[in-house]
């Protein structure tokens, strides 16, 4: 029920580490404002409403099916929410949640932990997010890494994410990083949406006064328009940091110190699918970059233990045709990219029928609890697809 698409031996091993292990699940809500960008992202059918949905999300994860939310989920064009997938197996398994705030436009309406951060411009500003802003949300992830170990003890902890638009603002921090990523990312529409993120990124870029010099990995060109990204030789971690101020989110920087943090006492799962690609890759970046600058953050040692942690995210993301996710992990390098095989091809929802489609694919954790619910109790996509058909159902009687 759980295919590894690259690095087959360390994905394989971390499997098999952590089967039978009940996890800890975080989700690290952020927003920017690339989210609002007409057409750029179907989480959410209009720019207004994707100003909502990741506080609709965080509490249909945290509450479940209520008659009166606060925030309904909001109205997709095609498809349902993906926190319906997280919430069944949160819900079956009982798994404990905290929700981080990195930096939304609205506040939480279910407890969360208040990261300190605050929304991004959008990244056509090349000017997404303050310096500081960007130091002190890495010095909380680094934080919370190290205090979500402790309770994880031998188990793993899931990381999610929930940032509308987030696939755009991956790509470009992925380019900015070295990686060629355009053409090969994710997005929540059928077909992705390629020359628009493109064009959307080439602007933040040209803006922030990056590109223009070798990529630091060089693949064959997989868009016409392919980046030359910025860095040839190895920068400092506040060059990295730089990078995310300028055209980031919030989440992105958090989730990095997170994983970082918590990878040196226990298992880490970076629950997504391109954006979670982007998150492996900075903290890949801090922690190299980091061995020749050990004091850019104060108290806080850059090193991690990669062996630990894996990407893992649905097979509609994995194969979706339209991106290259697979291709884009092996340019990164190390990260094994795992996916549940869950179907819903045999679903009796429409909604559910849409993820086959293309629609939707991931989001909110779906994909890393997908695994967890194979990997805790060997539920097989039968199994699965029912509890989610169940809080489909509560859903749907709760709307009439």
């Amino acid at each position: 029920m759980i295919r590894v698409y690259t690095q087959q031996v360390k994905g394989k091993r971390w499997l098999q580490q952590y089967q039978g292990c009940s996890p800890v699940f975080a989700c690290i809500l952020g927003f920017t404002a690339t989210g609002l960008i007409p057409g750029i992202s179907a989480a959410g059918a209009t720019p207004d409403d994707r100003q909502y949905t990741a506080i609709a999300d965080a509490e249909f994860l945290v509450n479940g099916v209520t008659r009166q939310p606060q925030y309904p989920l909001p109205p997709l064009t095609v498809g349902v929410s993906p926190v319906l997938i997280s919430r069944a197996v949160v819900e079956a398994f009982n798994l404990p949640i905290y929700i981080f705030n990195a930096g939304l436009p609205h506040p939480p309406t279910v407890p969360a932990i208040d990261l300190a951060g605050i929304p991004a411009k959008c990244l056509t500003s090349g000017n997404a997010l303050p310096l500081e802003i960007v130091k002190r949300l890495f010095q909380q992830g680094l934080q919370w890494g190290e205090k979500l170990a402790s309770v994880v003890g031998d188990s793993y902890l899931i990381i999610s994410e929930c940032v509308v638009g987030g696939t755009t603002t991956a790509l470009s921090l992925l380019t900015a990083l070295g990686i060629d990523a355009a053409g090969k990312v994710n997005s929540s529409h059928p077909q992705c949406n390629h020359d628009q993120k493109w064009e959307v990124v080439k602007l933040g870029l040209q803006r922030a006064g990056l590109g223009g010099s070798e990529p630091r990995k060089k693949t064959s060109p997989s868009h016409p328009h392919h980046p030359a990204p910025i860095y040839s030789l190895t920068p400092s971690p506040l060059d990295h940091l730089k990078l995310v101020a300028a055209v980031g989110d919030p989440m992105q920087i958090a989730a990095a110190g997170m994983a970082m943090a918590a990878s040196r006492r226990c298992g880490v799962l970076l629950a997504g699918g391109t954006q979670m690609l982007a998150v492996y890759t900075l903290a890949q970046a801090l922690a190299e970059s980091g061995l020749a600058y050990p004091s850019i953050i104060e108290g806080n040692s850059l090193a991690w233990q990669p062996a630990q942690v894996v990407v893992g995210t649905t097979r509609w993301v994995a194969e979706d045709s339209t991106g290259d996710t697979v291709g884009l992990a092996k340019d990164i390098g190390s990260v094994p990219l795992l996916a549940t095989q869950l179907s819903f091809s045999q679903s009796r929802y429409s909604q559910l029928h849409a993820y086959e489609q293309g629609y939707v694919k991931e989001g909110v954790g779906a994909g890393g609890c997908a695994i967890a619910a194979h990997l805790y109790k060997g539920w097989n996509s039968a199994e699965l697809l029912q509890a989610i058909e169940n809080v489909v159902e509560q859903y749907r009687l709760s709307l009439r």
